[in-house]
């Protein structure tokens, strides 16, 4: 869950061109069939690029993504050696951070990740403990776990990635500080890794985007746009390479959501998403959420998705 989420998502209309874009993110990124266009079992959740809404409107769809896909994956591109210790390959020269949601020991540190932090609009808690499966498995370990596989898988290809904490600190970082890490780095592209806390039933995964924000700190004008190409982009691959279904709880079967609430994408200058890989507190998310080899395919899923939108 976003670790800074007060307020409960709500469901948003679909995306418009989710069938148009379709063609597009699959012609760059995974060489998808003809009938994929038509929102076929590798369908793309949500628009990407433009869009005839408003960067501030919600997105809006028409036909929902089956959770069932049918094409592999198409192989990575090879990275060469360019020089001891360093990757040559098609990300070379860019650079990703990557935001593992939560901090597996903030429960420890209750008053310090309650101390209120300015997010541009208003102020809200530095960070929140996360959430975690019924039988304990903690959302910060899951992030911690992904992150680490999609790092290796990023700088296979050649980027350089930087990870806003390393299990190296004993809580936080806040959120305030999560985005300044993605604003310093330049990053081209961030995504904050998390899993949500629903109620059992509610399934499936979604990418949180940025609402057009102005105010204090805050200024998303220009990263609304590029923010929901990257996102639909990973939407679209995460389907792909897990097999997972956008919620059914979240953003109207598009897997997005657009939030104006959280500090890590409000106070963002650079491309910047949230992804939920799924509902720890569902056990049909939560079997997959604890699987090893769920996770790896989480990872390339999300990996895919940067990829397509790096290489354009």
């Amino acid at each position: 869950m976003p670790y800074d989420e007060s307020v409960p998502p709500t469901p948003r209309r679909r995306p418009l061109l989710a069938a148009a874009m379709l063609a597009t993110v699959c012609l760059s990124a995974a060489g998808c069939g003809a009938d994929d266009a038509g929102g076929g079992a590798q369908a793309l959740p949500g628009s990407s690029g433009s869009t005839a809404a408003s960067p501030s409107a919600p997105p809006s769809t028409s036909t929902p993504v089956p959770e069932k896909t049918s094409a592999s994956p198409a192989p990575s591109a090879k990275p060469s050696k360019s020089a001891p210790g360093r990757v040559s390959g098609p990300l070379s020269g860019k650079t990703v951070v990557i935001d593992p949601g939560h901090n597996p020991n903030n429960h420890l540190h209750t008053r310090e990740i309650n101390r209120q932090v300015d997010i541009g609009t208003t102020h809200k808690e530095c960070d929140t403990t996360g959430t975690s499966t019924n039988s304990g498995y903690a959302e910060a370990q899951f992030t911690l776990d992904v992150s680490h596989r999609l790092r290796a898988l990023l700088q296979a290809q050649g980027a350089k990635v930087v990870l806003t904490y390393d299990n190296d600190r004993a809580y936080g970082p806040c959120v305030d500080e999560r985005a300044r890490i993605g604003n310093d780095a330049k990053a081209d592209a961030v995504v904050s890794v998390h899993a949500d806390g629903s109620a059992a039933g509610n399934r499936g995964f979604h990418v949180i985007l940025p609402a057009l924000v102005r105010g204090g700190a805050a200024d998303t004008s220009k990263i609304v746009e590029p923010s929901r190409d990257l996102g639909t982009r990973i939407a679209g691959l995460f389907v792909r390479d897990t097999g997972s279904a956008p919620s059914n709880y979240v953003g109207g079967n598009s897997g997005l959501d657009i939030r104006k609430d959280l500090g890590g994408l409000n106070l963002s200058t650079v491309p910047k998403v949230f992804i939920e890989c799924g509902n720890m507190r569902d056990p049909k998310d939560a079997a997959r959420l604890t699987s090893a080899s769920w996770r790896q395919k989480a990872a390339q899923g999300i990996a895919d998705g940067i990829s397509s939108y790096l290489n354009g």
